[in-house]
């Protein structure tokens, strides 16, 4: 009895903060309309997808006779592959994705966990199977899967920056990751590194604030890690202007260039847009990588 008046106030605070989170996470998925997800090619499975023409290397059996007799040409019917894939998502949680340069602005965590729900919605309507990096969700289809997502997305990380995990990686599927990736880039090399071991093609969406983008500081202004670890205090910030931009976008050159020889897709957003195309960039580029 003591265990279950011990769950109560969890199971409360959880029904209070993943059902507007879940619920907002389909609304911007319903703003979507698309086909079935990875599956509008030609393999093992029950649908009609198309005839075209019978090549040399096609048997007998293979030639639907019925349309080809309405023809000079022997077509073959081709059926729609609807093997599910296995989409994995790392969604950066770390202290540095809490901060917003507006106070009337979201925070990039909260951008990351909408954006990343969504796309799972979708998968998951279009039944692939989405799980997060790490050992805590692993991948599953269905409606409940979301609900598993959401809770896991819930909580926020202790470190100041985010490196992608990438225990319990499914061989020959498709990985997200998504953050602001600030941090140490060695460590991202890393995961990309073995994500490539076991074939596994993705995207990289990196979730910037606005003022992380343009640096509107000037005058005296302390910096600080939103951890608290790195601290540091200038009179000109004016100055600093255009070092950082210099480094922001040799950042931004270095991501895109891991990600192209990976074979992965590389994409900035910023908080002060809208969430849907974010949304719908990460769902084309999932489509590129099949």
């Amino acid at each position: 009895m003591s265990d279950v008046l011990a769950l109560r106030p969890r199971a409360e605070a959880l029904g209070q903060a993943l059902p507007p989170l879940l619920a907002q996470a389909e609304h911007l998925a319903a703003t979507v309309i698309l086909g079935e997800h990875g599956r509008r090619r030609a393999g093992m499975g029950d649908e009609f997808w198309q005839y075209r023409p019978a090549h040399g290397g096609d048997s007998a059996r293979m030639i639907d006779w019925r349309r080809s007799a309405r023809s000079d040409a022997h077509f073959v019917r081709e059926r729609e592959w609807q093997a599910a894939q296995t989409v994995v998502l790392w969604v950066d949680v770390s202290r540095s994705m809490s901060f917003s340069g507006d106070r009337l602005r979201e925070p990039k965590a909260d951008r990351a966990r909408l954006v990343a729900l969504a796309l799972a919605v979708l998968l998951l309507r279009a039944g692939e199977r989405v799980g997060l990096a790490g050992e805590g969700v692993p991948p599953r289809s269905g409606r409940g899967q979301a609900l598993r997502l959401a809770d896991a997305l819930a909580g926020d990380g202790a470190a100041d920056y985010g490196q992608p995990d990438t225990a319990g990686l499914v061989g020959h599927g498709r990985m997200v990751f998504v953050s602001d990736f600030l941090g140490d880039m060695d460590g991202i090399e890393r995961a990309m590194a073995r994500a490539a071991e076991r074939d596994m093609r993705g995207a990289l969406l990196q979730i910037l604030d606005p003022s992380e983008e343009d640096f509107p500081f000037d005058g005296r202004t302390l910096f600080e890690s939103m951890g608290g670890s790195l601290r540091h205090e200038t009179l000109r910030a004016g100055d600093l202007r255009a070092r950082y931009l210099d480094r922001l976008a040799a950042r931004k050159d270095r991501l895109a260039a891991l990600a192209r020889a990976s074979g992965w897709h590389w994409h900035c957003h910023h908080t002060g847009q809208g969430a849907q195309p974010a949304l719908l960039w990460l769902y084309r580029a999932l489509e590129r990588t099949v």
